[in-house]
């Protein structure tokens, strides 16, 4: 067996368990285990006590563990949800969020966190996301997941995060080619995701596959779940064959998978299975890794680095929650202050847009490590804000509580 301490990876398996586990015997204290997990990677890891090292099994998880994270995020994708002035309201929420984003990195700029004009459009990307799998609990905690609320949310979050990570690929990419370039390899790219899907959708009508899949999907082959794994790694690495970030090739296998799985009569327990894999696994070992990547000792020896990480914060919420302006006359103020709350938590986007960026040079680790802070925060006070918000909207709602029409988690 090669040279190989696995002794990292056993304190990340630990944190992965203890950080539910807390939260379990503290259900009033309302925090996603993810904050845990990258708080638990700061204190272990080389800016703590040092018990975690960014080795080779920490560091090959970690980046299986954002496949799987992007995988899942867009298997969340519901496009039937998505159309008519729904739709349109969340796409005119995102141009305002790029604007405005912009607006934001030149500030960056001009202060000096950031040294270039792609540096401003990378922090611009970074601060456009929503964390969907993390708004989604608190519209159903809320019981609006199925009206209005829900629905103008949730579709503001799914263009957000499709779009960020669309442009986050297309502007960032491996590709040394130009924009026109690149966007001509997106569009080759995304005709084959689409061929691909109606190939899968094609195949999947054929009776005698079905039978076999049936027979095999809650066996030891696990055939459904092995597919999916084939299509998720066949994606990754196509999308790098283009020059693409990896992380779109995951994002769109999840998408795909959502729209060609529509009728779950037959394998009810699929997606669970997949979650289990990711979140039970993978997904913990990319947080607590990334915590541990952070430079918070030069942040926190830098004031002027410490005192940014409130103003991002205040940026991400004017970035993402103005553009909830526009859910005022369908809303009212009460439910569309939630959507901008909720529009604005954020944090595995920021976490992944700042490693782009410091891997590529265009974010300092000191900067990268404030804008995730910022994220951390923003899923601290945001969700729980907005929840407060939801409660009496849910109690006046005239829609049927119907949670079976939300988005599968």
């Amino acid at each position: 067996m090669p040279d190989v301490s696995f002794h990292s990876l056993l304190v990340v398996s630990a944190v992965a368990v203890l950080a539910p586990l807390l939260l379990g015997y503290a259900p009033r204290l309302r925090v996603p285990a993810v904050v845990l997990e990258i708080v638990a990677g700061i204190a272990l890891g080389p800016s703590g006590l040092g018990w975690i090292e960014l080795d080779l099994p920490v560091q090959v998880l970690a980046v299986l563990g954002l496949a799987f994270l992007l995988f899942l995020a867009g298997l969340e994708i519901d496009l039937r949800a998505l159309r008519g002035r729904v739709l349109g309201r969340a796409c005119a929420g995102y141009g305002i969020t790029l604007v405005l984003g912009l607006a934001v990195g030149a500030a960056s700029l001009a202060a000096g966190a950031v040294t270039s004009a792609e540096s401003v459009t990378l922090v611009a990307i970074a601060l456009s996301a929503t964390s969907l799998g993390l708004v989604v609990p608190v519209l159903k905690d809320a019981g609006v997941l199925a009206g209005a609320v829900g629905r103008e949310t949730v579709a503001a979050a799914t263009v957000a995060d499709f779009a960020a990570v669309v442009l986050l690929s297309l502007l960032f990419s491996a590709s040394e080619g130009g924009t026109g370039e690149r966007l001509a390899l997106l569009g080759a790219f995304v005709v084959l995701v689409v061929a691909t899907a109606a190939a899968v959708l094609t195949a999947g009508r054929s009776m005698r596959l079905g039978d076999v899949l049936l027979r095999l999907q809650d066996t030891t082959a696990e055939i459904r779940v092995r597919l999916a794994v084939l299509l998720l790694v066949g994606f990754v690495v196509l999308a790098e064959r283009f020059g693409l970030e990896s992380i779109l090739g995951a994002f769109l296998a999840g998408a795909v998978v959502a729209a060609v799985d529509r009728d779950a009569a037959s394998h009810p327990h699929f997606r669970v299975k997949l979650e289990a894999v990711g979140y039970g696994f993978l997904v913990p070992v990319f947080f607590v890794a990334s915590g541990a990547r952070l430079d918070v000792s030069g942040l926190v020896a830098d004031p002027s680095a410490l005192l940014a990480v409130p103003a991002y914060l205040a940026a991400l919420l004017a970035v993402r929650g103005t553009p909830a302006l526009i859910l005022l006359r369908p809303l009212g103020r009460r439910s569309a202050a939630a959507a901008a709350l909720l529009q604005a938590t954020s944090l595995p986007f920021v976490v992944t847009a700042t490693q782009i960026g410091v891997a590529t040079g265009l974010l300092s680790p000191v900067t990268a490590a404030g804008l995730v802070c910022a994220g951390l925060l923003s899923v601290l006070a945001f969700p729980a804000a907005a929840l407060t918000l939801l409660r009496p909207a849910a109690a006046e709602s005239e829609l049927p509580r119907d949670e079976s029409q939300g988005v599968h988690l």
